[in-house]
């Protein structure tokens, strides 16, 4: 009698292993040109934040933000969790999260380079490389994700 009391009080085995199954990473998509692309902008975006640490603290906000920013869509992306959220259009906010930091690394960067500091402009020469990174995506993901979608609408 005791034993099944200490049974009702734990949870089962197979329902904990399951409700971890929707964190499982697909290491397809890490290998993939879109996974491969999140990887090199938040390893990009890193290096920026540690550069703009050492130099200029005013403008590492931008770039610690894009990280998390940029994480949050990797882990999305490569667990499948953003399926969950069926109401949100993933491309769409992919596309803009894309181009909005484009916009931003390339005013920050230019930014920070009047300093003359060598973080800033190592800062600088990472910034000009993730911003082609980021303009490449948006690229990518406007012609894979939103262009067909665009043209099948004008047929119905």
């Amino acid at each position: 009698m005791l034993s099944a009391w200490n049974r009702r009080d734990r949870p089962p085995e197979e329902g904990a292993a399951a409700g971890l199954q929707g964190f499982t990473v697909d290491k397809a998509f890490l290998s993939s040109l879109k996974g491969i692309l999140l990887e090199t902008e938040l390893a990009l975006t890193f290096i920026i934040f540690v550069c703009f640490t050492a130099s200029i603290s005013a403008y590492m906000a931008a770039a610690l933000l894009e990280f998390f920013i940029t994480l949050a869509f990797l882990f999305l992306y490569a667990t499948q969790y953003y399926q969950r959220f069926d109401r949100l259009n993933w491309p769409c906010l992919d596309f803009l999260r894309c181009v909005s930091a484009s916009i931003i690394f390339l005013v920050v960067s230019f930014a920070a380079v009047t300093s003359r500091d060598g973080a800033a402009i190592a800062a600088f020469v990472f910034g000009i490389i993730l911003v082609s990174v980021f303009a490449y995506d948006a690229f990518k993901i406007y012609r894979t994700e939103m262009a067909p979608r665009a043209t099948q609408g004008d047929q119905e």
